[in-house]
Formats: C-alpha cells, structure tokens, sequence
C-alpha cells in the first residue's frame, strides 16, 4: 500500500480512513475487532474516531468508539501499525466542551484513557470554538506535543477564513500549526470545500481527509427511495438526497461502476482518493469493509471523472 504524507506533519498514510463512529453504536464490540482486524490487514492505517462518539445514541454518554478502540489494543490490536485520528470540542456535558487550553489538558487525558495509549497521533480540533482565542488553542495543543501525548495537530469543520487565520497565528507564536483538515465532502457534497478551501489546503500543503465519503452511505446506491431508508439509522440522513441531482450522481456512479466492473461505492471513494489525502468511510460487516477498501486498488479515468463530475456540479 502506497502511503501518502499527511500536511508536514511526518505522518504518512493509506489513501483510506476507516471511520470509526460506528465502534459501539452500529458495529457491536466483536464485529467492531474484526472491522479492525481486517483494516489493518488489507494495509490501512488511520482510524478516526472522536471523544464524542456515539452520545448521541439512547443510553451512551460519549467515548464509546474511543473505548471499543483502546479494549482491541489492549487485547493485542497493533498500535504500531496504526494513526488513531481522534478529536475533541464538542458537548460531552455541562461546561464539557470547546477548545480552551482548561478543556483541551482534561480531554485529552480522558481520550488518552479511553484509547489505552499513551499518545494520540493526531488530535483534531471538532469544530471551531469562536468563543477561544485561537492563540489560546494552539498553545494548548502545543503543549500536548511538547509533552509526548500527542504528535501531529488537525482541524475539523473549519471555515477557510478560520484556518487561515489559525494558520498564521500558528506562525506568530512559532508553534505547531493544523497539519489537517476534516471537512465534509464527497460527491453529493461538493460546495463547501471546493473552492477557498481547498486551494488554501493546497497552498499550505494541508492534508485532506474529509468525513461522510459515501455521503452516509447515499452514494453505494442502497438508497434510491423513501422507502429504502429503513435499511440503516443513517438512513434518515439521505433523505434530502433523494432529489433530481442525486438521482443523476447514482446513474453516473452506475455507469462508471458497469464500465469498471466495480461498485458506486468504490467508484465514488476512487473520486474522492484523486482529490484528497484519504477520504473517511465507515463498515460495519468486514465484507462492507473490504468492499470499500477495493476502492484504493481503482483506477478511475480522466473521463470517467468528468461524467461524475458533470453529474454532481453543485
């Protein structure tokens, strides 16, 4: 597996992210091993995850995924073949949330508990927090570096103005800036990161690893009705896709995937893996997975490309 490099961070990886916000909530503690298991064995190497999967899930309070990760370490998983990807800022309870450098010291100790290890590779900022001097921010993500406990920095849902101006506050104080950034972008999803975004990531050589690659599992094409929803609790995710335009990107991908002999799924992560650094995708049976981990051993055309594009123009 060709890795690629992640910003300047040092970091380098498979052109696939397993998404690990099912480790708990869609994916029970056995299948989630053997979705790990497999992952590592086809070659992979980045699992993403957050503090805040899956809360919200009845009965679950957070750290679950991060949880189901640290048990299958602890019970012979290889942490040294693998990037854990988590993050933190959003709600996890009352005044349990943001990024100032008091929330940041306590949430990394307790996802660094949850994991079982003693370092994060890359510890991602979930959203923006307005309300935090970015200055304050950075210098709390610089001290996690400095302390061992974390090696490499990213951003997630973060405007181009935003990490621009992160991007030079980190240069101000001299210390380590975003290596990364998580947007959400696939076929269906294009606007928000083409365009300031994703030329910025380009100039400042940002890696790119976008959430939602299947659009929550829209582009496999299991979901061409109303009545198809039923099939996963993602499901009431794709009901706006159900549309003229979405209907024209599943036909693309049909084709494409006839002509390739190999499914919407993998044709639409194909697109992605041209574009970024590695899309995120979720599985929850290790056939799903190893459906999905095909995609990185596709070819796609340049005219291929074009129709999917000309299908899906925003």
């Amino acid at each position: 597996m060709k890795l690629r490099p992640l910003g300047r961070s040092g970091l380098k990886v498979a052109p696939l992210a397993f998404g690990g916000n099912v480790f708990g909530w869609t994916a029970d503690e056995r299948t989630s091993f053997a979705l790990l298991d497999a992952f590592v064995a086809g070659g992979f190497n980045l699992i993403d995850t957050a503090d805040v999967y899956s809360r919200w899930a009845p009965g679950h309070v957070g750290g679950e995924s991060e949880t189901i990760i640290g048990r299958w370490i602890a019970a012979g998983g290889r942490r040294d073949q693998i990037l854990i990807a988590t993050k933190a800022g959003m709600e996890m309870g009352p005044t349990e949330q943001g990024l100032s450098k008091e929330y940041l010291i306590r949430a990394v100790e307790r996802s660094l508990a949850r994991l079982r290890t003693d370092y994060i590779d890359l510890y991602q900022a979930h959203r923006d927090d307005p309300s935090t001097a970015q200055q304050e921010t950075l210098e709390a993500f610089a001290l996690l570096i400095r302390q061992g406990k974390v090696r490499a920095i990213g951003a997630s849902n973060f405007t181009a103005a935003r990490l621009r101006s992160a991007i030079d506050a980190a240069a101000t104080l001299h210390v380590p800036r975003f290596e990364s950034l998580q947007p959400e972008y696939n076929l269906y999803e294009r606007a928000a990161f083409e365009g300031e975004l994703a030329s910025l990531c380009a100039r400042e050589e940002i890696g790119v690893i976008p959430y939602f690659g299947l659009a929550a599992g829209f582009l496999t094409g299991k979901y061409r009705s109303e009545a198809d929803l039923a099939q996963s609790p993602r499901g009431t995710r794709v009901k706006s896709m159900l549309n003229p335009r979405g209907m024209r990107i599943l036909a693309a991908l049909d084709g494409v995937a006839t002509d390739l002999r190999a499914t919407p799924g993998q044709v639409a992560l194909a697109w992605l893996m041209q574009r970024v650094t590695a899309p995120i995708a979720s599985a929850t049976s290790v056939s799903q997975l190893e459906e999905l981990m095909a995609a990185a051993r596709l070819t796609l055309p340049a005219d291929a490309a074009r129709r999917l594009e000309a299908a899906s123009a925003p």
